[in-house]
């Protein structure tokens, strides 16, 4: 086959491609049954109703610890008129599980008991039938009706079944299936060393994302050998897999439009394309198709991507095979702190943190980048913009599907603003001082972290904005844009601010002068942002303008971006704190020493979370730590720097 471009299939709307999917399928979708083991039958499905062969229990057992007796010859006992039983005859001493001896039907507890020599014990109140007694057949009665076909097992369900006498139960058989990564670009993660990476290969990941969500979801999974961009090899693959046990097939990579990307063309030459592309966001390029009467699906390469299409196709036929219900989705109402925009005709699932900041919860979006698997690791839920939707407006609230759960989320501590390397070694020693709290941060820049505070969208901000009129940081932000709003600044630490620039300064680059030379590429942060508000500073300084940078209008949202820009070589030089170009091995010209806060609105202060948070900024551990990312300064860590009151009068700082 000679490489060529595809051409996308007319997309269809999530909903149709479903649709064309379980029409496809659904009528013939078996993948037969199979005799297991009562004790490892948890989480598998009958493929057949299951009877009980036993009675539970199966004889009238002692409920509790006592004398089996006959009721009727406990009548008349009472404080002022007694009985006495004579051991043997009239009572039985049993514990409780113990069959009744004949003739008796109720058990007085051992506590109501009075035992008066060995041969007799006296009673003080009479027993009623089957007092205390577990009746044969109470729990099962043999030949009832235990579970009915397609029910799911539990761990409960094995205990019931085993009481049965159930010891081997049929179930459906796990749908089979094979996940196969192509592309010549692709690394083994087994065969990776500490060796660096050669240029332009990719260590694959994806089979074993997708492994382990259709093992979670109920099916059998093989990962095959990555195989090459290779039409006839993958071909090959691909009829071997459904002409043997394979229920399904996933081809991950080779489903765009790309030159190699083989997926299409190859069901198409072995069966039949039902669907390729769908107007989602991110997964997009999915297809799925049919070879003989088997599912073939070519996965998108981009993580975010696969998982998506996963979640919409692939899950809902291993459901469907396993003939059980998709589980319910659990959704949350969400405040929306900034336009999320969407372009119309897609529907787009934006992976977002959420935190409860006082009584409404707050999705803050991650990078909307189907090549960033950070954005759904991190993600604690999902929002779905409608294709007929422009976006969400700021402040309007939409429903989120939750990854984790309430309680999590209930307990998270909601930073946003500028970012800073700080912030993972806080959320790390929060989480491992109690396990309870959580820290989740969103990178918006200080100006976004004084509005979000102001608006009611977080529990603190980062903040470190320059006043450059007289060099103080943060103070004159706040009595400008926070009037009326009752806050504290508390120093989290002092930082060096200056040029991350490549390994032994091959440019020549001296200091921001040099930024104006044609030969350099910079690369700056976002509007808003402290570090942006620090660098026009300088450039003023030194009587250099916006326009004479190229790259000046390049921005990323944190440091540790603008670091890997440099380290990728996409630009010479980056404003950042020393602690990023350590990180990543690169130099540094220093520019500035900057305070960087948090500011916390005062009714948080006494909080339980934040007061563990700021227990944990002023250890020791937190102040080692921190100090030896580098280019930190931790004297005054922990103070309050300044408050700001409604009342004028308790202005301090």
């Amino acid at each position: 086959m000679t490489n060529k471009r595809n051409i996308y299939l007319k997309k269809k709307s999530l909903k149709e491609a479903r649709q064309i999917m379980f029409d496809a399928f659904l009528p013939g979708l078996d993948t037969g049954s199979e005799t297991i083991n009562t004790t490892v039958s948890a989480g598998r499905v009958l493929a057949k109703p299951v009877f009980a062969a036993m009675s539970s229990p199966g004889f009238n057992a002692s409920a509790m610890d006592g004398i089996a007796v006959a009721a009727e010859k406990t009548y008349g006992a009472s404080e002022t008129s007694p009985k006495t039983l004579e051991v043997g005859k009239d009572a039985f001493f049993v514990n409780t599980g113990h069959v009744l001896p004949k003739d008796t039907n109720a058990v007085i507890m051992i506590e109501h008991v009075q035992e008066q020599d060995e041969s007799s014990v006296i009673i003080e109140a009479p027993a009623f039938p089957w007092q205390y007694v577990r009746k044969m057949g109470e729990d099962i009665v043999a030949t009832q009706l235990l579970f009915p076909s397609f029910h799911r097992i539990t761990p409960s369900c094995v205990g019931a079944l085993i009481t049965a006498g159930i010891f081997t139960v049929e179930v459906i058989r796990k749908p089979r299936i094979l996940v196969m990564p192509t592309g010549s670009e692709l690394l083994d993660a087994s065969c990776i060393g500490t060796e660096e990476l050669p240029l332009g290969k990719v260590i694959e990941s994806n089979s074993y994302v997708l492994s382990g969500m259709a093992e979670k979801s109920g099916a059998e999974c093989v990962r095959h050998p990555i195989v090459a961009d290779d039409f006839s090899g993958i071909g090959d693959e691909v009829k071997n897999a459904v002409s043997d046990e394979f229920d399904m097939v996933l081809i991950i990579g080779g489903s765009s439009a790309g030159s190699e990307d083989f997926a299409r063309a190859i069901i198409d030459e072995a069966g039949e394309t039902l669907i390729h592309g769908v107007t989602i966001m991110p997964g997009k390029p999915v297809i799925v198709g049919r070879v003989g009467d088997k599912p073939v699906f070519g996965m998108p390469g981009y993580p975010v991507s696969a998982i998506i299409a996963f979640e919409q196709f692939v899950r809902p036929l291993i459901y469907a095979a396993l003939h059980i219900n998709e589980p319910e989705d659990k959704n949350i109402i969400v405040a929306i702190p900034r336009k999320l925009p969407s372009r119309l005709g897609i529907e787009e699932f934006v992976r977002v943190k959420i935190g409860r900041v006082d009584d409404r919860f707050v999705a803050n979006p991650l990078p909307r980048g189907a090549g960033s698997i950070t954005s759904i690791t991190e993600a604690d839920g999902i929002i779905r913009i409608d294709a007929h939707s422009e976006g969400i407006a700021a402040d309007e609230t939409a429903p989120a599907r939750l990854l984790t759960d309430k309680k999590s989320i209930q307990n998270t501590i909601m930073v946003v603003g500028s970012h800073d390397n700080s912030l993972d070694v806080l959320a790390d020693l929060i989480r491992r001082k109690s396990g309870r709290f959580s820290l989740s941060s969103s990178h918006v820049g200080s100006m976004g972290g004084l509005a979000a505070v102001k608006k009611g969208l977080c529990h603190l901000a980062g903040t470190h904005l320059l006043d450059t009129k007289d060099g103080s940081y943060n103070v004159s932000y706040i009595r400008r844009y926070l009037s009326g709003t009752d806050v504290r600044l508390i120093h989290l630490a002092g930082r060096d601010q200056g040029l991350i620039i490549a390994k032994s300064n091959p440019k020549k680059i001296q200091g921001i002068e040099d930024l104006i030379r044609g030969d350099i590429r910079f690369i700056n942060r976002q509007p808003g942002s402290g570090t942006r508000i620090l660098f026009d500073f300088h450039l003023d300084q030194k009587g250099l303008s916006a326009p004479d940078i190229n790259g000046y209008t390049d921005e990323e949202f944190t440091h540790m971006a603008v670091a890997v820009s440099v380290l990728s070589g996409n630009a010479d030089a980056g404003m950042g704190i020393f602690a990023a170009a350590k990180a990543l091995g690169l130099d540094f010209i220093p520019v500035a020493r900057e305070s960087y806060d948090l500011l916390i609105p005062e009714r948080f202060i006494d909080s339980e979370p934040i007061r563990e948070l700021l227990d944990v900024i002023r250890s020791a551990i937190f102040i080692s730590r921190v100090s030896a990312l580098g280019g930190y300064h931790m004297e005054e860590t922990g103070k309050e720097v300044f408050s700001c009151y409604e009342n004028p009068d308790k202005i301090k700082s």
